[in-house]
């Protein structure tokens, strides 16, 4: 888990502290799969700005997700630039205005980084967009096999209502 000590920068209103860190990725499950960050330490670029009420964090970086294809459950890559800010008011009234992920004078940057990944990922991990992926009749893979079937296999318990279906 990677966090930075707020102690070791001191600003005052309108200064800013800017540096290179590498932050720790943890692997992510989203729709019930789990995707991995490769490389799982990425460079990013971190800055600190001291407003007047409070204190401005920024992080930026690119993550890189590797797990399987919502369609066709093949592999799929995703690469995302993150770009995240966080504010933190000095005398909050309003636990809203209060950062989560800044605990006495450590940031949690890795848990930061984690919830900017999962606000950036797309509705839908594909392994390229046009997959078409899996059959719904035999289950094979339709951008490797594409394919239809001839005949409808009708279940043959719905015979009566397909019969009903024929007479109006």
């Amino acid at each position: 888990m990677t966090s930075f000590s707020l102690r070791q920068v001191k600003l005052r209103p309108g200064e800013h502290y800017r540096d290179e860190l590498e932050v720790e990725l943890s692997p992510l499950n989203y729709g019930g799969q789990r995707y991995l960050p490769v490389p799982d330490k990425v460079p990013a670029e971190f800055e600190v700005t001291r407003a007047n009420t409070g204190t401005v964090f920024s992080l930026a970086f690119t993550a890189r997700l590797f797990g399987p294809c919502y369609r066709c459950l093949g592999d799929a890559v995703l690469e995302l630039p993150i770009r995240a800010r966080e504010y933190q008011d000095e005398y909050p009234k309003d636990e809203e205005m209060r950062t989560e992920y800044v605990d006495g004078n450590n940031l949690d940057v890795s848990g930061w980084a984690r919830d900017a990944i999962a606000l950036a990922l797309p509705d839908k991990i594909l392994c390229r967009p046009d997959c078409a992926g899996l059959c719904g009749e035999c289950g094979k893979n339709l951008n490797d096999e594409p394919h239809t079937h001839e005949e409808a296999h009708v279940d043959p318990r719905w015979a009566a209502l397909e019969a009903l279906r024929e007479d109006s």
